[in-house]
C-alpha cells in the first residue's frame, strides 16, 4: 500500500475514533443530566406500575414518588403512614404502599407492615390481601361502602368485608381512602386541595326565614312534575312513569330546603339559641351539619331508611369527589323546633359531614337526588336530579395555610354507632346479671327458676355474646393493655371493639364486687360451651373423673404459671406472645367457628371431650385469663354465697356432689378465686329437701317422736 494511502487510512481511523469518543461522552453526559436524580425501580413499585421504566425523586413537599414510562408520568407511589395515622385493632397502624395513576385510579396496593392478630394468628393474611385487591381499578372519586347489608345505591362502590375482621378492614378502608385523597388533592388535576378557611363566628344579624333564603343562606330547591318530565324526556319511558306515579299533576315533585345549620347566622336564626347549642354538642370539631327538610312528593330518604346511616337516595359531591354524609338522628328524642316560621314539611334530617372528608363550606358543592326505576324486567336504573350551590363568601374568614401533620379520624365512633343495637342488647343482659347477683338469695329459693335462668344465660352467652357479637375476652387483651400502658396508653385502640370494651369495663368493676365468678360463670362463651358438655355428660350418665384434692390444688397453679409466661413473653415479642396465646381455645372455637387448620380444631375438640369427664377442665387448670381475673378478684366486696355452721363440719354434700368446679374448701368455705358462682351450692342450702343438714335434722326429730307415741299406744 502506498504511503499516502496509508497516511489517509490512519487519519480516517483517528477521526473515527475521535468521533466515537465524542459521541459516547455526550451520550453519557446527556444520560447523566436527564437521570441524575432517578432511582432504580423496586419490585414493589413494578408490581403497582408494570409498564414503568423509571421513578423520579421523592417529592420535597409531600412524601410521594412519581413513576414514569420514559418521560410520561404514569402516577404516584406513596406509603399510607406518611399521610394518616389510623390505629388498628393491634394498637398500631396498617402501612400500605399505594399506587394511583394521573386520573386518580388505584393501580395497585400492597401491605407493607401490620400487626392485626386476626390475620397473623387466625384467618391468615390471604383474606386481607384479597380485600385490598378490590380497590384496584377503582377511582378515588368513588364512594366506597364496606360490608354493606343492603346494596341499593347505584352510585356507591361496595367492597366485600372479611368475616371476623370487621374492625381491621374498616381501618384499612379509611387508611386507603384518606391517604389517597390527600395525595390526589395535592398532585392530581381535577382534585381541589382544601383551602384554609373557617366560619366567621362574629358574622350575625337577625333574619327572617325569607331573608335567609334570599341571601342564599338557606337553599330552596323546587322542581315540579312537569319540569322533571321535561328534564327526563330523552330517558326511557319507565322513568316518566315512575315520576307520574310519585307526583300528581300540579304537585311539587321536589320541594326541598337545605342549609348548614352549624353556621351561627343560619343555625341561631333558624333553630334558636338552645337548639343551636344542642346541635353543636352533637358535632365534633371541624364537622358540618347539613339540615334538610322537604315538603315535596319525592322524599330525599326512602321509607326503609335507617337512622344514623348513609342515605341511598341522596349524595353530595365537591370538585368531582364524593362527600360522605351520614344522618346523626338529631330528632330521635326531640321534636323539630324552630324559632322562625318555616314552610310545612313531611321529612326532616340533619346529616353530618366529617372534618376528614376534605369538604370546604366556601367551595361550590352539589346535591343529587337519585330516582330508581325499572329499565326492564331484569334491571334497574337510576336518574340523578342535581343542584349546585355556593355559600356567600362573607360567612368565612380566610387564613394562611397550616400544615396539619396528625389527623385522626374517630373510626371508633362510627363503629359504636353501627353496632348500637348490639350494644343495647348486651347492656340489657349486663343489667340483668347485676339483678341476678343482687337477688341471688331470693332466686335460689326456687331451684327450677334458678336453673332456667342459668340455662337461658348460657345459651345467650354462646349464641349472642360469643358467635354473633364476637365478645370472647382473651388474655391477649390483658397484655395488650399492659403494653399500651408501657408504651403510651391510647384508649382509641380499645374503643374500636365496643362489645369487648363494654365487657372489660363491666368485668373489671364486677371483680371487686363479686370476684371472677360473674365473668367465668355468666359471660365467657367457651366456659358456657364446657358447661353444656357437662350437661351432655350428665344426660348420658358419663362417669366423671374425680381429681384428688392434693392433685387438684397443684393443677390449679398451672394456669397462673401460663399467665406469667404469656405476659412476660409479650414484653419480649408481641408476635411470640400471640402465638403462645393459642393455648386459649377461644379463637378457634368462638372467633373462627372451628374453621381453621386441623391441629387447632383437634385441640379444642379434645378439650371439650375431656370436659365430658372432668367438669370445665380448661377453666380449672389451664385458663390464663381466669388466672388473671382470679388475681384481681380474689377478695371481692360481696361474698353472698350463704354458708351454714354445719358446712364442712360435718356436711360435705356441696363440696363433693354439687360444686362441679371444686371451689369449696374442706372447711365448707368458698374459694372465691376459683368459684364461678353457678349458684348451685346456694340452691342446695335453700332447698330443705336437698340440704343434708335439714333433711337429717327432720329425721332425728321423727326418730325421737315415734318411740314415745308407740309406747303411749301400748299403754
Amino acid at each position: 500500500m502506498p504511503f499516502k494511502q496509508l497516511k489517509n487510512l490512519k487519519t480516517w481511523l483517528l477521526l473515527s475514533l475521535l468521533l466515537m469518543l465524542t459521541t459516547s461522552f455526550y451520550s453519557v453526559a446527556l444520560n447523566t443530566t436527564t437521570h441524575a436524580n432517578v432511582t432504580a425501580i423496586s419490585d414493589e413499585v413494578a408490581q403497582l406500575f408494570p409498564s414503568a421504566t423509571r421513578v423520579g425523586p421523592i417529592d420535597k413537599k409531600i412524601a410521594v414518588t412519581p413513576v414514569y414510562q420514559l418521560n410520561e408520568l404514569l402516577g404516584y407511589v406513596f406509603e399510607s403512614d406518611d399521610f394518616v395515622n389510623f390505629i388498628g385493632f393491634s394498637g398500631q397502624t396498617i402501612n400500605l404502599l399505594i399506587g394511583i395513576d394521573t386520573q386518580g385510579v388505584f393501580t395497585g396496593l400492597k401491605i407493607l407492615a401490620h400487626n392485626e392478630p386476626i390475620f397473623l394468628h387466625g384467618l391468615g393474611e390471604q383474606p386481607m390481601f384479597k380485600f385490598i385487591k378490590q380497590y384496584q381499578g377503582h377511582s378515588i372519586k368513588e364512594r366506597f361502602i364496606v360490608n354493606a347489608r343492603a346494596k341499593t345505591s347505584l352510585d356507591a362502590t361496595y367492597i366485600d368485608g372479611v368475616t371476623r375482621a370487621t374492625i381491621s378492614v374498616l381501618v384499612i378502608n379509611d387508611t386507603i381512602t384518606a391517604s389517597a385523597l390527600k395525595v390526589a388533592r395535592e398532585r392530581l388535576s381535577g382534585f381541589v386541595a382544601p383551602s384554609q378557611t373557617s366560619i366567621n363566628p362574629d358574622y350575625y344579624q337577625t333574619l327572617t326565614f325569607e331573608e335567609l333564603v334570599n341571601k342564599n343562606l338557606i337553599k330552596h330547591w323546587q322542581l315540579t312534575r312537569e319540569q322533571a318530565l321535561t328534564m327526563t324526556k330523552t330517558s326511557p319511558t319507565n322513568l316518566a312513569d315512575e315520576i307520574n306515579q310519585i307526583s300528581e299533576e300540579g304537585d311539587e315533585f321536589i320541594d326541598l330546603y337545605f342549609a348548614f345549620v352549624n353556621i351561627p347566622i343560619i343555625g341561631k336564626n333558624l333553630l334558636g339559641e338552645q337548639e343551636y347549642q344542642r346541635l353543636l354538642e352533637s358535632l365534633k370539631p371541624g364537622e358540618h351539619a347539613l339540615m334538610m327538610f322537604s315538603g315535596g312528593e319525592y322524599h330525599f330518604v326512602s321509607e326503609d331508611f335507617i337512622p344514623q346511616t348513609v342515605p341511598n337516595r341522596l349524595s353530595a359531591q365537591q370538585a368531582t369527589l364524593p362527600v360522605d354524609i351520614r344522618d346523626i338522628d338529631f330528632y330521635s328524642f326531640y321534636d323539630p323546633s324552630f324559632s322562625l316560621a318555616v314552610p310545612d314539611f313531611n321529612e326532616i334530617k340533619v346529616f353530618r359531614i366529617k372534618s376528614q372528608s376534605g369538604f370546604e363550606l366556601n367551595k361550590e358543592f352539589s346535591l343529587s337526588l337519585m330516582l330508581s326505576y325499572n329499565k326492564s324486567f331484569l334491571s334497574k336504573q337510576q336518574h340523578s336530579f342535581t343542584i349546585n350551590n355556593t355559600l356567600p363568601d362573607s360567612l368565612f374568614i380566610h387564613k394562611e395555610p397550616e400544615i396539619n401533620l396528625e389527623e385522626n379520624r374517630p373510626l371508633w365512633l362510627k363503629i359504636w354507632i353501627s353496632r348500637s343495637t348490639d350494644i343495647i342488647i348486651l347492656s340489657i343482659y349486663l343489667i340483668f346479671l347485676v339483678w341476678v347477683f343482687i337477688k341471688q338469695e331470693t332466686l335460689a329459693k326456687n331451684a327450677k327458676t334458678t336453673h332456667r335462668i342459668r340455662f337461658a344465660s348460657l345459651i345467650f352467652v354462646i349464641a349472642f355474646i360469643g358467635f354473633y357479637a364476637q365478645g370472647q375476652l382473651s388474655v391477649v387483651n390483658i397484655y395488650t393493655l399492659f403494653l399500651s400502658i408501657w408504651q403510651g396508653f391510647n384508649i382509641n385502640v380499645f374503643l374500636l371493639d365496643p362489645i369487648i370494651f363494654i365487657l372489660w369495663v363491666f368485668v373489671f368493676i364486677s371483680l371487686f364486687l363479686w370476684g371472677r365468678g360473674l365473668f367465668c360463670g355468666w359471660l365467657c362463651p367457651f366456659g358456657a360451651l364446657q358447661e353444656f358438655a357437662a350437661l351432655v355428660a350428665s344426660k348420658l350418665k358419663i362417669k366423671q373423673i374425680k381429681i384428688k384434692p392434693q392433685h387438684h390444688k397443684n393443677a390449679q397453679k398451672i394456669k397462673y404459671v401460663v399467665l406469667v409466661l404469656l405476659v412476660g413473653s409479650s414484653f419480649y415479642s408481641l408476635t411470640l406472645a400471640e402465638q403462645l396465646a393459642e393455648i386459649e381455645p377461644f379463637k378457634t372455637s368462638i372467633t373462627l367457628n372451628f374453621v381453621r387448620y386441623w391441629p387447632f380444631v383437634l385441640y379444642v375438640v379434645l378439650l371439650l371431650a375431656l370436659s365430658l369427664k372432668i367438669h370445665k377442665v380448661y377453666c380449672r387448670y389451664l385458663c390464663p385469663l381466669g388466672a388473671g381475673l382470679a388475681v384481681i378478684g380474689r377478695y371481692p366486696l360481696f361474698k353472698w354465697l350463704t354458708r351454714r355452721q354445719e358446712c364442712g363440719t360435718p356436711c360435705q354434700l356441696c363440696r363433693n356432689k354439687k360444686c362441679g368446679i371444686d371451689a369449696i374448701n374442706k372447711d365448707g368455705s368458698i374459694d372465691y378465686g376459683e368459684c364461678i358462682q353457678c349458684l348451685e351450692c346456694l340452691v342446695t342450702i335453700k332447698d330443705p329437701n336437698e340440704c343434708v343438714v335439714d333433711k337429717y335434722s327432720k329425721k332425728r326429730k321423727a326418730v325421737v317422736v315415734t318411740p314415745n307415741t308407740d309406747f303411749i299406744n301400748q299403754l
